[in-house]
């Protein structure tokens, strides 16, 4: 099949959708509310900051997108591209959208609060408490897995750590241009997008060479004085420009595929078992949450959206376009991977392995993921095909196009890298609530900012120290989308006990959703962990452990689901 027909296919899916689907979301489901944005109400300057609506959008999208949905489709293409665009097309429209939209105004309504916070509201006391130790092993996998990427980006794409800690430079200029000089909207606009271009300029004749153990040691001190700095002064502006970068990528891309008018060059299918993960044997289902993650659906999209975006949202009209319309920007990111790959990825890999990938279906699943590593894995294979389809189509130099390409995966990864050190610091102070009148001083300790920030960092990178990130890939995904089904299920219980509307919407993508993730978590522990010890024991214990104790408590979770307290006021306050 042709690109040109697959990506105005998905346009159409995703423009029909918003427009219907979310309306309905909007007027029958979320509705209203009286009340004041918590932004507004509970103004800070530090965390509750009013936020321009195409700046928040930019912030959120950033923090949501990594590098997932660029990584997890490029690996997912073993099974074929169409399981794989299938995937992300229905898993955005019916399951992550809905997800993300409504984890945001269920949070807006009850004063920027988590999502696991919401959970105790809606479901019973105690599920706040679990949730949140479970969010917190999400958010350490979170940083091991986009650690490891990063790290393997920056060493073998030396341009782009140059241009990045040039991005963080000039977000800082035009964090202070915006807030303190009080710029116009437009003119700071204008500002930032020489800004960013400046430093993808700059960085292709300066790159800036290192070992990834040090950039390991770079990141964690990094994230740590990220996630404990106000909003404004960095991540606002910084998400802003990267906002920028995502649409210059996304608008050249776009045209590029639309006008190649080139038919997909790999199998629509393979096999339903192609050797995936660490060279496994991995079925289509229940494993396809495990690798495409966030192109499709994520979890973590709703600590995002109720850790730090329902902080900024500035008016609830606003929370359809930031919350439904990301994900529906993050699929359409997904969707030109699949379709850049798919069109020029076999000119990437080399004439020798293009010749024994295309022989057959079967041939193509069992080859794929070698040939992939060999072109520089997810990262590399679809920053050069990107490249050379833009070049191809429109001329851009396809030097240019292919930095362009991995900073996209770099700046969306140590965004959520910062961005997950700080809801693990909210989740820190959250877990070592009840320590506040029993033990003050050690709860003074564990929720001090900088503690709070060095722990879950310290632990994600520790996990990400060995590069072994097809392992982590994985185990973070897993975690990551059956987050996903329990935030589902917690929107689920608002709308039923809250709002007071029909939950269908919700609770059977929740209900989906996690018996594929539960299913696939058991396959994970059994399969692939005793795998990874003969590489790296510590780590592999370290791994297992944790996804074993996530098992247990997601079937305590889900049980409180089912079961909440019969004395509980199901209502919305502003505690």
């Amino acid at each position: 099949m042709s690109s040109t027909v697959l990506v105005i296919i998905g346009l159409v899916i995703y423009v029909v959708f918003y427009k219907a689907y979310g309306g309905f979301l909007k007027n029958s489901i979320v509705g209203t509310s009286e009340k004041e944005v918590p932004s507004k109400r509970l103004f800070d300057n530090v965390d509750y900051v009013p936020a321009n609506k195409y700046v928040l959008f930019g912030h959120h999208f950033a923090s949501i997108a990594g590098a997932a949905p660029i990584i997890g489709p490029a690996i997912a293409l073993a099974w074929g591209w169409l399981p794989a665009i299938l995937w992300v097309w229905f898993g955005n429209v019916f399951i992550g959208a809905v997800h993300d939209y409504l984890s945001l105004m269920s949070s807006v309504r009850y004063d920027g609060h988590s999502v696991q916070w919401v959970a105790g509201k809606v479901i019973k006391k105690r599920t706040s408490y679990i949730f949140a130790w479970f969010i917190l092993f999400v958010l350490i996998l979170v940083v091991a897995a986009f650690g490891a990427v990063l790290g393997g980006i920056f060493v073998k794409q030396p341009a782009v750590p140059t241009a990045y800690f040039l991005q963080i430079a000039f977000a800082l200029i035009l964090g202070y241009i915006m807030y303190k000089m009080k710029a116009n909207f437009g003119i700071s606009t204008i500002i930032a997008i020489i800004l960013l271009a400046t430093s993808i300029i700059v960085a292709k004749f300066y790159p800036f060479h290192a070992s990834y153990q040090t950039w390991m040691i770079v990141f964690l001190a990094y994230i740590i004085i990220a996630a404990a700095i106000p909003v404004n002064i960095l991540l606002q502006p910084r998400d802003y420009m990267n906002a920028w970068l995502l649409v210059f990528g996304l608008a050249i891309g776009g045209v590029a595929v639309i006008f190649a008018f080139k038919p997909m060059g790999i199998p629509a299918t393979t096999m339903f078992s192609a050797p995936i993960i660490a060279g496994q044997s991995t079925p289509f289902w229940p494993a396809i949450p495990l690798i495409i993650a966030c192109g499709s659906l994520s979890g973590f999209h709703a600590l995002v959206a109720s850790g730090t975006t329902s902080k900024q949202l500035s008016s609830e009209v606003e929370g359809l376009f930031i919350g439904y319309g990301s994900m529906l920007t993050e699929g359409f990111l997904s969707t030109l991977v699949i379709l850049s790959i798919g069109i020029a990825g076999m000119g990437i890999v080399g004439a020798d392995k293009a010749q024994t990938l295309t022989a057959n279906a079967a041939a193509f699943g069992n080859h794929y993921i070698p040939a992939m590593k060999s072109a520089g894995g997810p990262v590399g294979i679809f920053a050069k095909s990107y490249a050379t389809v833009v070049n191809n189509v429109l001329g851009i130099p396809k030097a240019f196009m292919v930095i362009l390409a991995a900073m996209w995966v770099a700046s969306f990864a140590m965004t959520t890298l910062d961005t997950t050190n700080r809801l693990a610091r909210y989740t820190f102070a959250e877990i070592f609530e009840p320590l506040k009148e029993t033990s003050k001083g050690m709860y003074d300790l564990f929720t001090n900012k900088w503690v709070a920030s060095f722990i879950p960092a310290a632990i994600g990178i520790g996990l990400a120290w060995t590069g072994e990130w097809k392992v982590i890939w994985p185990a973070f995904g897993a975690a990551n989308q059956m987050l996903a089904s329990i935030a589902l299920m917690t929107a689920s219980a608002w709308v039923m006990r809250v709002q007071k509307k029909p939950s269908w919407p919700v609770f059977i993508p929740a209900m989906f959703l996690w018996v594929t993730v539960t299913v696939a978590m058991i396959w994970y522990v059994i399969k692939i962990i005793p795998i990874f010890m003969h590489k790296s024991p510590v780590q592999a214990y370290v791994l297992g452990a944790m996804m074993v104790i996530m098992l247990l408590l997601n079937f305590i979770l889900v049980y409180d689901f089912a079961k909440p307290d019969k004395d509980q006021s199901f209502v919305e306050d502003n505690a």
